[in-house]
């Protein structure tokens, strides 16, 4: 793995690795096709939202966080270089979200498992809400924004269809987009949305 992190955090993210590769055959958390690049194709493609949070955010809420991307690699490098973000994970399937627990506990990450549908949990007021591979953009704002506090982010793994994303968003939705270039394929974009609101 090519991530510029102390031992500790390489371990945890070993841990959620070697955990995902034998829970994998079970429950489907991943593509069994992506396994053999499991580093690069999932836990450095999550890695690099982090460092588009705000410097100040103080809470963080992954929507249908599955496997853990974005949210349990986010949990393992906020652990060593933003010790004061809490990170929620909000997955609905009762399996992952015991898969979810398993990987905290084990790796001895500070994470809170909603094991809800994202509609019906209890707003969280997040300072930033991640997610990836869950919805199209129309479909996915209106989750976010349930979650997202005042002033809050959106950071959003997108493939190459992103710009037909947006513009059917929208047609429901005013928010300013910047899009940030994926550093694991030359196809995708982390999408970084922002004064969200109803049209």
């Amino acid at each position: 793995m090519s991530l510029d992190v102390s031992r500790e955090t390489t371990e945890r993210l070993a841990i959620h690795a070697n955990l995902l590769r034998k829970w994998n055959p079970k429950i489907n958390l991943v593509s069994s096709d992506t396994l053999e690049a499991l580093e690069a194709r999932h836990i450095e493609d999550s890695a690099q939202v982090l460092s588009l949070a705000p410097e100040n955010a103080r809470s963080w809420v992954d929507l249908g966080s599955g496997a853990g991307f974005p949210g349990l690699v986010v949990a393992a490098l906020a652990a060593e270089r933003k010790p004061a973000l809490s990170v929620a994970l909000i997955e609905a399937d009762l399996r992952k979200a015991t898969f979810l627990r398993t990987v905290a506990r084990e790796a001895e990450l500070q994470v809170t498992v909603l094991a809800e549908r994202i509609e019906e949990a209890a707003p969280q007021g997040a300072d930033v809400v991640s997610a990836r591979a869950l919805a199209p953009l129309p479909k996915l704002l209106p989750l976010a924004a349930r979650h997202m506090g005042e002033g809050g982010i959106g950071l959003f793994h997108k493939g190459a269809r992103h710009a037909e994303e947006t513009r059917a968003a929208l047609a429901l939705w005013r928010f300013r987009c910047e899009t940030v270039a994926s550093k694991t394929d030359a196809a995708a974009v982390i999408m970084k949305i922002s004064e969200l609101s109803v049209e």
